[in-house]
């Protein structure tokens, strides 16, 4: 199957006279490659490979291994659905998740056997290390919420009955449901009677919406379970972020706080291989969903915990310890790349510090994922701004980064790669500033060429050399266009400050620091400047918002997905208020007027004069429908060329691929109108 796979690969890239660009189409055939396992010897890598079908609007995932020495990967698994929680098991067996139950099959994919069959199914499984155990997650009813729950006797009403906040999130209108974490006895498939370690409470592990299989996982000796969740509920739950790391012990039947005290954040659990040490990231202030992110290590023995990066001027991604347990590599945003580090270990935890911390990898690209360890090699996800995710080896001594997969090979040889370009630009307030400069593949500067500013959301995540299937910087340079993609006041990778400096000056700095880049870009001969235009999603919506009321005719058109329009209603009706209330604050309280007042986009709205594509999801309760219908009915209102692109049944983002497609069809269809 693999040599024919080859050989067709290989025909069409002879065909193909000249080098093509980048599609939408081109884009949603790139298999999505994420690595898995490695197995016990170290010696072999497993991953897995989500391919889209387009035509009945999803996608496929299987299983593939090849050698961590180089060479021919091998099909594991080709049965319909998403293989997942995949583990390499004792006598050379490996261990997968599909349909919500559990497999097994041999190392070369050989003998594949349905091990359970558990009513319902399971969510998130993890078989013990010693094989005794089963974990797992599922819904459990907890709260009346429906009118059926309340009144038995209407069974057709149709109602939901709120006394209590948090009543929806992200996506998902509360149901009284909670995900709950359970384990049962577990032998040779035989799955005994489950225990709910979270019974009666009205909390989820994992964490919603994003939480996964990282939120619980066995000790190494198989005894406890550490689990992440946030034990409160309603309005509580709404303006908090203090979720915590809880240990339940198998023998006892008791449930302790490890982060007792600790008021922020507290996630991503991992073991040292002996189980002497138990790591986590946590954040130290409650409400504040983007503090910096340190590394926690405790002493399980002692009880001591030690913060290992309280001093260093940067914030966490992910972390787990080395194989020997002498160190701790970590990933971080450096600059506008993400990069892995590591952290030598002093005998004295509290002892270790940002001294101790090295950066194993340099380059513009970003190491996105760690895998799994073995000798001196570590094997990490890696992209770029030309290219999606594949499995790259890392050399920890030298820090040198060389591909191991190379699913989407084929389709690259075939497209021009687009020159990216890496500058420093002063601010209005004399700050240097990152910013990124992407070039269409066959740029010449002879030439003038439309440009577009990109304004990222989060407001505090990363612009760095990710890929996206959306705000994809290759797709958009390769339709003839240079993208200008600034490291704005509130992104992580320049220190703490830098990256606070954001909170509730949403329309201050961060805006002129906007207006900075793109001014000092356009004084290139090669950028067409009557020809500019602005285009963002969420934070990112929110700023086209803002341009288009002040930004004194510099753009020709404006594109804003998911963005903030009026800030009053969005207080009102976005279902996070940690996050509204740290970062606008309450409508009603004085002390905020000058933000409801001077960085509102809805306050500018007699400033609007400029044609404007408007995205909306239907089920997007973080940046709720009226945003965008506010805006729209705005600029129809005020006779300015607009269209608004509703999607029902997407959320804050775009996740079904044929909506992906009419999107990136419209982004580029708006563009040519009115770029």
């Amino acid at each position: 199957m693999y040599k024919s796979f080859l050989l067709t690969g290989l025909f069409i890239s002879t065909m193909a006279t000249a080098q093509d660009k980048m599609t939408p189409e081109l884009l949603w055939q790139l298999g999505r490659v994420s690595g898995e396992a490695l197995s016990a010897d170290g010696k072999t890598v497993i991953y897995g490979v989500s391919q889209i079908n387009l035509a009945e609007n999803k996608s496929e995932k299987n299983l593939y291994a090849i050698p961590l020495a180089g060479g021919s990967p091998r099909q594991l698994t080709q049965t319909p659905g998403a293989e997942g929680d995949v583990a390499v098991l004792p006598g050379n067996k490996i261990g997968f998740s599909l349909k919500g139950q559990w497999y097994e099959m041999n190392a070369d994919g050989s003998s594949v056997v349905q091990k359970t069959n558990v009513e319902g199914g399971m969510q998130n499984i993890r078989i013990s290390p010693d094989g005794k155990h089963i974990l797992f997650s599922n819904e459990v009813k907890i709260k009346k919420i429906s009118g059926v729950d309340h009144y038995p006797d209407l069974p057709k009403s149709n109602v939901q009955i709120y006394d209590n906040l948090n009543y929806r999130h992200w996506d998902t209108w509360e149901d009284g449901n909670f995900s709950h974490v359970f384990y049962a006895s577990y032998e040779n498939g035989t799955v005994g009677t489950p225990v709910d370690i979270m019974k009666d409470e009205p909390h989820d592990c994992p964490q919603m919406p994003s939480g996964g299989p990282e939120d619980m996982i066995w000790s190494p000796d198989g005894k406890s379970i550490i689990y992440v969740t946030k034990k409160k509920y309603g309005k509580d739950y709404a303006i908090s972020t203090n979720t915590d790391i809880y240990e339940y012990d198998l023998a006892a039947k008791t449930t302790r706080n490890l982060s007792e005290g600790m008021m922020g954040y507290d996630v991503a659990p991992v073991f040292s291989t002996d189980g002497k040490y138990l790591l986590w990231l946590s954040m130290a202030r409650d409400g504040y969903e983007a503090d910096k992110n340190d590394i926690i290590v405790l002493n399980r023995a002692t009880g001591q915990k030690a913060n290992l990066t309280k001093g260093w001027d940067g914030t966490v991604s992910s972390a787990r310890f080395s194989k020997d347990g002498k160190k701790i590599y970590f990933l971080a945003v450096i600059k506008g790349t993400e990069q892995l580090l590591e952290i030598s270990l002093q005998k004295d935890l509290a002892q270790t510090n940002e001294k101790h911390i090295r950066q194993v990898t340099s380059g513009d690209f970003d190491i996105n994922g760690i895998l799994d360890q073995a000798g001196n090699t570590m094997v990490v996800s890696r992209t770029d701004m030309n290219h999606a995710a594949e499995l790259f080896k890392v050399d920890l001594n030298k820090g040198t980064v060389t591909p191991l997969t190379n699913v989407n090979n084929d389709i690259y040889s075939r497209i021009g790669s687009c020159k990216v370009e890496k500058r420093w630009i002063k601010t209005s307030d004399g700050k240097e500033m990152l910013t990124w400069v992407i070039f269409p593949p066959d740029f010449d500067p002879a030439k003038k060429y439309p440009t577009l500013l990109y304004c990222q959301g989060g407001p505090q995540s990363a612009l760095s050399q990710f890929y996206s299937y959306r705000w994809n910087f290759q797709l958009m340079a390769s339709q003839g266009y240079i993208v200008v993609a600034p490291n704005r006041r509130g992104m992580p990778g320049h220190g703490v400050e830098w990256n606070e400096a954001i909170s509730k000056n949403w329309g201050g700095q961060p805006i002129m620091d906007y207006l900075s880049a793109i001014d000092e870009v356009s004084k290139e001969s090669y950028v067409d400047r009557s020809r500019l235009g602005a285009v963002g999603a969420s934070y990112g919506g929110y700023s086209v918002y803002m341009l288009a009321g002040v930004h004194g005719n510099r753009f020709k058109t404006f594109i804003a997905h998911d963005g903030l329009f009026d800030l009053k209603s969005w207080y009102g009706t976005t279902e996070e208020l940690w996050f509204a209330n740290w970062d606008i604050g309450a409508y009603w309280d004085p002390a905020n007027a000058n933000i409801y007042k001077h960085f509102n986009p809805s306050e500018y709205a007699n400033n609007w004069n400029t044609p404007i594509l408007i995205i909306q999801g239907g089920i997007d309760f973080r940046v709720p429908i009226e945003q965008g219908l506010q805006a729209f009915q705005l600029a129809q209102l005020k006779g300015i060329k607009s269209k608004i692109l509703y999607f029902p049944e997407e959320n804050h983002w775009v996740l079904k691929p044929q909506n992906a497609i009419v999107w990136q069809r419209e982004f580029f269809n708006w563009l040519k109108e009115t770029l």
